[in-house]
Order: structure tokens, then C-alpha cells, then sequence
């Protein structure tokens, strides 16, 4: 009996401290608004092509999607599969797409340039794939989550956020593609409803300061 005490003791405590963690780390960065215009547009930021890229660089005449991604994991590699055609998506409606690492912590081990540039190849990344230092871009945008979302429209202001669409494991079994949805909809000068969802995925890999 005192070891299962002992086991639920041990569980509250645990999952009370990454509930504690999140609500001090949203604090910290908040999530911008719908509505708010994108920020740190001019931060130059090394893609894996090379080149240095900035958000104003990689945005098109009808916008810019912007997703916090990275090599590892599992909530990415579940969903990465759509990235190819969300590229495709974009590059049909001129938006810009830009997919961003920011796990800083990890840039000498699973996301540095070098992964980064392998693990583009691996997966057919058609669209630019570039290095957040210190996740600065991250911080501005409040970034939660690998993935996380942010389509702007062509005044860069924020149309959606969130999630890519309701299901990572199985794109066969998605019954709710936001993202596809909103990128539609942007373009039709359709409302886009939802505008904002819950995203969902690993902890961007910031270091502590």
C-alpha cells in the first residue's frame, strides 16, 4: 500500500512540475495574437542551402507560413510527411514557406546544420529549412511546440495558428486539415475559422539562461 502511495506521490509531483514548467514558459514567451504583425522580419537566419534568410526574404506576394520544426521529434517526424505538399500548396498560391529550428540546445548534437541539411534531403524538404540562434525568432513568436504554425497573410500579419491539421499519426485519418483549410482560405478571401488551435509536440529545446 505504501509503495503505491508512494508511486501516485511520485506521479502528481511529476506531472504537477511540467504543468508548473509550461505556465512559467508561456508566461515567459507569449504566443502572438491573431492579428499581430510577425516580428523579427529582418533577423537573418542560415538556411541549409547556404544562404542567409530572413522572414522578409522568404515571404511571397499572398503571405508567409512559418512552421517551428526539427530533426527529432516524434511529433515532427509524424507530421513531416505533409511538409513537401504543404510546400507545394504554398509555391501554387505564392506564399513563402519556411521551416525554422530553434532547439538551440541541441545544435551541436541531433540539430545541427549538418543534421539538419541530412535530414532535409531524407525527407524531400522543398522549401528552406534554417538555424534560429539562441531561438530569438522563436522567443518574439512565442513558439511553443515543434511543430507549431504561424501563417501570416500578405501584410505579414497573423491569419492562423496552431496545429497542422487534427491527426499526426495518419494523414489518411485527418478530419480537420487547419492549416490546408486556412491557406485556402486566405486566398479565397474566406474567413478562416478555426483561426487558432491547440499545437501540439516536443518542448522547443531553448537554453536556460
Amino acid at each position: 500500500m505504501k509503495t503505491k502511495t508512494f508511486l501516485f506521490s511520485g506521479i502528481f509531483i511529476l506531472l504537477f512540475s511540467i504543468f508548473a514548467f509550461t505556465l512559467l514558459e508561456g508566461e515567459k514567451y507569449k504566443t502572438l495574437e491573431i492579428g499581430s504583425a510577425a516580428l523579427k522580419t529582418d533577423v537573418k537566419m542560415k538556411d541549409i542551402s547556404g544562404k542567409e534568410l530572413s522572414l522578409n526574404d522568404a515571404k511571397k506576394d499572398n503571405g508567409l507560413l512559418v512552421i517551428f520544426s526539427c530533426n527529432t521529434c516524434p511529433f515532427v517526424i509524424q507530421w513531416e510527411d505533409r511538409y513537401p505538399k504543404l510546400g507545394e500548396q504554398c509555391e501554387k498560391n505564392n506564399i513563402g514557406m519556411v521551416l525554422i529550428n530553434s532547439n538551440e540546445a541541441k545544435r551541436d548534437k541531433a540539430d545541427s546544420m549538418d543534421e539538419m541539411k541530412k535530414h532535409a534531403e531524407e525527407k524531400s524538404y522543398n522549401c528552406s529549412y534554417v538555424v534560429d540562434e539562441k531561438s530569438a525568432v522563436a522567443n518574439a513568436f512565442g513558439a511553443k511546440t515543434t511543430p507549431h504554425v504561424f501563417l501570416f497573410d500578405k501584410d505579414l500579419k497573423l491569419v492562423y495558428e496552431g496545429a497542422i491539421d487534427d491527426n499526426s499519426k495518419d494523414v489518411k485519418e485527418v478530419k480537420k486539415p487547419y492549416l490546408n483549410n486556412a491557406i485556402s482560405n486566405l486566398i479565397s478571401g474566406k474567413k478562416i475559422d478555426p483561426n487558432n488551435t491547440k499545437s501540439i509536440g516536443c518542448s522547443i529545446k531553448r537554453v536556460k539562461s
